[in-house]
């Protein structure tokens, strides 16, 4: 029987900024940006401090690696056309706010932001993407390159690590099969859930310290209001953006099959299925000869 595990979006506000439990956050880091993280320290600002309302919290977490990068986490649910713009906004702030008065452009900290996101966002079918910043001649398609001073200036060979990095997890596309130790955290940041023998850096101690039934009792019912107000949350979004585009999809079907326009087309205009709109031509149909 598998243990009931705490959601690690609850984990991160009440749980993983305690320094004995970095490991957990900082094995999660490891897997998906592919090197050893060790978290130094855990940055409070305006925009990640404690709020009693969830709607003011619009940073997770950040903290500072051993390289000096700021790494900023964020935990999504409700759907937000503008959230690249959100996460933009979020790594421009973080430089400013860590940028000293008369300090060298150089010196400008680097921004890791990884958005986990429970809802559709965009258009794709990965689970895991990542964004960075490069440059590219128009006319003979080579990438720019650091000279040797810049090297050395930067500490780096490549100009996609001067510029923040992003990383979209967009877990509800995750299929359920863990091919990698990547893969373990996802599974558990979508399905709650970690193996008896994770692979995964940070599980094993996140299974250990994550379980519900270690909780005492206060926190646990802490925890089961914040659930419940995840899950109404959810089904209000369901209930009015998913149904409402549906509704306008069905809405354009109609005008279109009015206009003459064929299935096939249609299809392509709305992303119905051809059984949707027969339907709507059936329901046409019987109006015209009411």
């Amino acid at each position: 029987m598998k243990r009931k595990l705490i959601s690690f979006d609850w984990a991160i506000k009440r749980i993983l900024r305690s320094k004995a439990n970095f490991e957990i956050l900082e094995g999660f880091l490891s897997e998906l940006l592919k090197e050893d993280i060790k978290i130094i320290e855990i940055l409070e600002s305006e925009s990640n401090q404690d709020s009693l309302s969830d709607k003011f919290n619009r940073l997770d977490l950040k903290v500072k690696n051993q390289n000096g990068e700021i790494i900023l986490i964020e935990i999504q649910y409700s759907a937000e056309l503008d959230y690249l713009q959100r996460i933009l906004y979020a790594s421009s702030k973080a430089i400013t706010e860590h940028m000293k008065e008369g300090m060298a452009y150089s010196k400008i900290s680097k921004v890791i932001s990884i958005s986990i996101l429970y809802f559709d966002f965009g258009d794709g079918d990965d689970y895991i993407y990542k964004g960075t910043t490069n440059f590219i001649g128009l006319h003979n398609k080579t990438a720019l390159k650091l000279n040797e001073k810049q090297k050395e200036l930067y500490k780096t060979n490549l100009v996609e690590k001067i510029y923040p990095e992003y990383y979209l997890l967009k877990v509800r596309n995750f299929d359920d099969n863990a091919k990698d130790t990547l893969d373990e955290w996802i599974n558990f940041l979508k399905n709650e859930t970690i193996p008896e023998n994770p692979k995964a850096k940070g599980l094993l101690k996140a299974s250990q310290e994550l379980d519900y039934l270690k909780m005492p009792k206060d926190e646990q019912l802490l925890y089961d209001k914040h659930e419940k107000d995840r899950h109404h949350e959810a089904s209000i979004y369901e209930s009015t953006y998913v149904i409402g585009r549906l509704e306008e999809k069905k809405s354009i079907a109609k005008r279109s099959l009015e206009q003459g326009l064929d299935v096939e087309t249609i299809k392509i205009i709305t992303g119905l299925s051809t059984e949707d709109i027969n339907s709507l031509k059936g329901i046409l149909k019987w109006k015209e000869n009411w």
